[in-house]
């Protein structure tokens, strides 16, 4: 009943892989796989096996950190929709009423989920086979790494299932999805690079500590789901889109959201207890109001916490005890405003084609620029203050750190690079909203770009500097970092009184790097406005 006649498996299954989609990724994770192996291939004209080469370790380094990355960042894309997947196409409860056991149904979900991306793990054995004669890892290590790659894929598979089942949209369950795999991917690279060279060790950690504590992790969370189908508390009329928030608030675990208060009010505010005054832009009230009481506080809530949980440990290691790395701390905030800016903008215009809506919001007397600032501001303005949380450490870390104090400067274009993210962020989400139809979709091509922007420019210097490039290359490489926050941040110049304390050369940066980026996003949010602002006052394409 759980593998060979289990429905919601065969389905998903004859869904998910007999799309053009899935042959498409298929071909593009096998491309980009040999590209890396292509442009890191040692370029020694003689390799001497018995020395394990240093290009070769490289080599097949990158390639399996590179694979285990970007495993982490699909499996959830895959899981997190599972369950709310059934929500929003509105056939949960339908599935609720089938003769299936709750326990055949996450199993089924959780397998097909995965399926499509062991797919691809296996399909990336002949290109490793490839690396193998090179030298300079053993087998042991092979096996090592790819234990722990399954391994670690299931386990992300059953988190983005458990999220899935506690949510109604599938942008929240990734989101929150992601914040609790990114300790762990962390973690794991760190693992990797500190047992370097030892396969033995590596392949009894994978196979032998890791698989039972996941095992334990995946059993408890996939009978939490199943559980939370048994007796779900999200099925009933039409009703059930608008949550208490009082009730919510007394059965609430932890932090406890108060609108009432600040800074609680600017991102969930109060129920309204007067009429909207004249003037004001109906769809910033709207959107302002609707988005909390029509999801609850639950995503916020774990938000925060896992964010401030992560950002103490975080603020003691990068701002006073390795200062000489204080921007990792800045590169930590960007990252959690990628992975939940867009959630809140992503949506925008793409809700309103769901709800079947937009063409009555397109045939009232607002203005394109009414509608697309109400809708943008209210995205910004929560997004940049579950940003500004983070930002307390760094200030609060800058300020009792002498070592700061003559770096404010640097310090403050920290500050400014953060708030430039945020804006980017925020407009990308809202153009990938106006110019596609179905939310998760554009939450994916949100992603999707900002990686291209923010990822690929830094990885691709970081590989040249790895692989022994000329300088010259790898300065000219340097400047499509303008794209980039990273870029950024690691070209903000520090003086020479934070170096002298490290015992190290000043870090003279790259200042037209730094200018660089901030022109660059000036005029992409410009570009971007424009686009909007066509599409919009075009309206075609908004009735299909």
């Amino acid at each position: 009943m759980y593998v060979f006649e289990n429905p919601v498996l065969q389905r998903e299954l004859l869904v998910n892989l007999r799309t053009n989609r899935a042959f498409f990724l298929l071909a593009m994770y096998q491309l980009l796989l040999a590209a890396v192996v292509l442009v890191a291939w040692p370029t020694d004209q003689r390799l001497d096996l018995t020395s394990n080469p240093r290009s070769a370790q490289n080599l097949v380094n990158l390639f399996f950190l590179g694979q285990y990355v970007i495993a982490s960042l699909m499996a959830p894309s895959f899981a997190a929709g599972a369950i709310t997947g059934e929500k929003e196409r509105h056939t949960y409860e339908m599935l609720l009423a089938s003769p299936l056991r709750p326990g055949a149904i996450v199993f089924g979900k959780m397998v097909a989920s995965l399926t499509h991306l062991g797919m691809l793990i296996v399909a990336s054995l002949p290109i490793i086979v490839l690396c193998l004669p090179l030298g300079g890892i053993s087998i042991l290590e092979v096996l090592a790494a790819y234990v722990g790659l399954i391994v670690s894929v299931i386990l992300f598979g059953a988190i983005g299932v458990f999220c899935s089942s506690y949510f109604s949209r599938t942008s929240s369950s990734l989101v929150v999805s992601y914040l609790l795999i990114l300790p762990m991917v962390i973690a794991a690279v760190m693992f990797w690079g500190l047992f370097e060279g030892q396969g033995e060790l590596r392949l009894k950690v994978a196979s032998l500590v890791f698989p039972p504590f996941v095992l334990s992790a995946v059993i408890l969370m996939c009978a939490a789901a199943a559980g939370r189908m048994l007796y779900p508390p999200d099925v009933g009329s039409e009703g059930k889109d608008v949550i208490d928030l009082e009730k919510e608030a007394e059965e609430a675990v932890g932090l406890v959201i108060q609108p009432d208060q600040f800074p609680d009010r600017l991102f969930a505010p109060p129920k309204k207890r007067e009429l909207m005054p004249d003037g004001r832009n109906p769809v910033y009230d709207k959107e302002l109001h609707s988005e909390i009481f029509s999801q609850g506080t639950l995503m916020l809530r774990l938000v925060i916490q896992i964010s401030m949980l992560l950002a103490i440990p975080m603020m003691g290691v990068f701002l006073f005890w390795q200062i000489e790395r204080c921007a990792w701390f800045s590169v930590y905030v960007i990252v959690f405003n990628m992975l939940v800016g867009p959630v809140f903008l992503a949506g925008s215009m793409t809700s309103e084609r769901e709800r079947q809506t937009l063409d009555l919001l397109l045939t009232t007397t607002l203005t394109p620029w009414q509608i697309l600032s109400g809708k943008f501001i209210v995205g910004f303005r929560i997004s940049a203050v579950l940003t500004s949380f983070l930002l307390w450490p760094l200030l609060l870390g800058t300020a009792l750190n002498m070592s700061f104090w003559s770096n404010w400067p640097a310090v403050i274009c920290m500050f400014a690079i953060v708030l430039m993210v945020c804006l980017v962020n925020a407009v990308i989400a809202l153009v990938c909203s106006l110019y596609t139809k179905k939310t998760s979709i554009a939450l994916l091509s949100t992603y999707t770009t900002l990686l291209i922007l923010y990822v690929v420019p830094p990885a691709i210097v970081a590989l040249m500097q790895i692989l022994d490039f000329v300088p010259e290359k790898i300065a000219a490489a340097q400047w499509m970092g303008i794209t980039s926050p990273f870029s950024a941040l690691f070209s903000i110049p520090l003086d020479e009184n934070l170096s002298r304390e490290l015992n190290e050369p000043a870090n003279a940066g790259n200042v037209p790097v730094v200018i660089g980026y901030f022109v660059f996003s000036l005029l992409l949010i410009a570009a971007s406005s424009v686009a909007m602002f066509v599409r919009l006052r075009s309206r075609r394409g908004f009735g299909e």
